[in-house]
């Protein structure tokens, strides 16, 4: 648990990008880490847009202003007719399963080397007219990716943490 604990306290809010292209071989292993994500029942309503070309890259941007100069951005969205919904009060889980390949994806570009933050500043009917393909999906969250820039750390915020105290209560 330790090396896991380490990967979640080191994983910061990248928001700056070296030039440095991200290789293919590495959105491939952000891609099978987004796969092997539980999902509730092993649905699997997600989808994930990979934005790669220039002017594909361009068209997500002008959908938000959080988009940090990152020459690849991944989109994660989902389904809800695709979703388990929980029968004793109707609770769809297509966004907790979204929610869970966007942090599996987090955490596994940080473990690649990978800089990103979870974007959820974005105009999505706006992205949805840009690429009709999504128009479909309730979209979670946007992850421009990139190699981190060596000025662009990690946030004052950061290690501000409550204590789990504050955070859990045991019954």
């Amino acid at each position: 648990m330790t090396d896991f604990l380490s990967l979640a306290r080191d994983r910061y809010s990248c928001r700056a990008f070296t030039e440095k292209p991200v290789e293919p071989e590495k959105i491939d292993a952000l891609l099978e880490a987004a796969v092997a994500a539980p999902t509730a029942v092993d649905k699997q309503p997600w989808h994930a847009w990979v934005f790669e070309t220039p002017e594909a890259v361009q068209r997500l941007a002008a959908c938000t202003r959080f988009h940090f100069g990152a020459r690849v951005i991944i989109a994660v969205g989902a389904k809800a007719d695709e979703a388990w919904v929980r029968k004793y009060d109707g609770r769809n889980f297509a966004d907790v399963d979204a929610s869970i390949v966007a942090t599996h994806i987090m955490l596994a570009a940080h473990d690649l080397g990978l800089g990103t933050t979870w974007v959820g500043h974005f105009d999505a009917p706006a992205v949805k007219e840009a690429f009709p393909e999504m128009a479909d999906y309730d979209l979670v969250a946007l992850f421009p990716l990139g190699y981190p820039a060596p000025d662009g750390g990690p946030s004052a915020q950061h290690d501000k943490r409550k204590d789990v105290a504050d955070l859990v209560t045991r019954v």
